[in-house]
């Protein structure tokens, strides 16, 4: 593989053709980009998890000094179980002017595309760094990016600005919701359904919290700033899944229920879960234990990813700005491993990627060959900031 020189859609190809869904070892595509950087003298550094079946990944093309940018995407994908796809998801077509595949939009275009450009950057004589960052679990819960930013924080020299590939369509974004996300398991006492007065159904009281979690959505929506850049503009809360009970002649012993919510950059990200943890612990277990004294109520913190806030990335913005040519900044309601990398590493950060975020997660999932080209203009214009002093 020394010195192999791909176009950028020859390395999408490649990179797409990894199942790097979230429950799979993203090792594979790790161990390939690895191999590929090498052949081009560029050395990479792993960050892995705690039993090694998957790794982040970092690694720096130019001189080992400050104020370089960072380019920085996650591995990982999310499920075709059960889309209708009209192509093999793990294979790139093109078709009228679109690339299909898992992953060509929600991320793997971004970093391909960097990629390829790497002989490129080679040749550029830098004076500033070009820094690779590439994670794992960001789909489930941007797991892998704490590890991955502070290491970085430890061992790269401190960088001018960190661009996030999400799918922006080459837009500059600056903020987005943070989420948090809990698992809470009610525990009942099983009795005959006839007998509802010897026990506690687990998904009944599960349905109350549930009932609760719409009122605090009702309050929210009702005291949302009307000139709010979100959409929607208040926090707001899912519940995913519910899963619980035996039978339909049985008071439902346990039930589990996954929620969280997604909150606005100004307000505290614990803030609503530790309120609706108080709720169940003063207002619902009572209640429940009143029926029978074996009742219980558990919940833990499944996932937290913080918001990204504007404040502090304007250098960040001016610069992804005069490289993408665009002249929108917004906001997003999703979140994405900035604010991760802007609270760890204290640098300038911003979203900036091929793709349209209406394509991610979707079946038939596609990258128009129009942001290609868009994102290979960003990346010549970024090395050429980067080769001057």
């Amino acid at each position: 593989m020394a010195g192999e020189i791909v176009d950028s859609v020859e390395m999408l190809r490649r990179l797409v053709a990894f199942d790097t869904t979230s429950r799979n070892s993203n090792l594979a595509l790790i161990d390939y980009v690895r191999g590929y950087l090498e052949g081009h003298g560029v050395s990479s550094t792993l960050v892995p998890n705690e039993d090694g079946t998957k790794a982040n990944m970092f690694a720096t093309v130019g001189p080992n000094v400050k104020d370089g940018v960072v380019l920085s995407g996650h591995t990982d994908v999310v499920p075709v179980d059960g889309q209708p796809w009209v192509t093999d998801p793990w294979t790139l077509t093109l078709k009228d002017g679109k690339y299909y595949g898992r992953g060509t939009c929600d991320m793997k275009a971004f970093y391909a595309i960097a990629l390829a450009m790497v002989p490129e950057f080679k040749k550029a004589g830098l004076k500033r760094p070009i820094h690779f960052a590439l994670s794992y679990d960001e789909e489930i819960g941007c797991f892998g990016a704490h590890s991955l930013a502070a290491a970085m924080a430890t061992e790269v020299p401190r960088p001018r600005a960190i661009i996030i590939g999400e799918p922006t369509m080459m837009t500059v974004v600056h903020a987005h919701k943070g989420s948090q996300s809990y698992v809470t398991k009610f525990t009942g006492f099983e009795a005959h359904s006839s007998m509802t007065h010897l026990g506690v159904s687990a998904i009944h009281f599960a349905g109350e919290f549930v009932h609760y979690l719409n009122q605090v959505q009702e309050e929210l929506e009702a005291a949302a700033p009307k000139n709010s850049e979100f959409m929607p503009a208040a926090a707001t809360f899912n519940v995913g899944t519910i899963i619980g009970g035996t039978a339909g002649n049985i008071l439902a012993r346990e039930c589990e229920v996954l929620w969280g919510y997604r909150e606005l950059p100004t307000r505290p990200i614990e803030e609503l879960g530790e309120r609706a943890k108080k709720w169940l612990k003063e207002e619902l277990l009572p209640k429940m234990k009143a029926k029978h004294p074996a009742a219980a109520i558990e919940t833990e913190l499944r996932a937290s990813t913080p918001a990204f806030s504007p404040e502090g990335n304007d250098e960040a913005k001016t610069l992804a700005a005069n490289w993408s040519g665009s002249n929108t900044v917004g906001s997003v309601v999703y979140a994405t491993e900035a604010g991760i990398f802007r609270k760890t590493m204290g640098v300038p950060t911003v979203l900036c990627g091929p793709g349209d975020i209406a394509q991610a997660h979707q079946p038939n999932e596609f990258l128009l060959v129009s942001q290609i080209e868009a994102c290979e203009g960003f990346m010549r214009r970024m090395v050429e900031w980067c080769r001057r002093d």
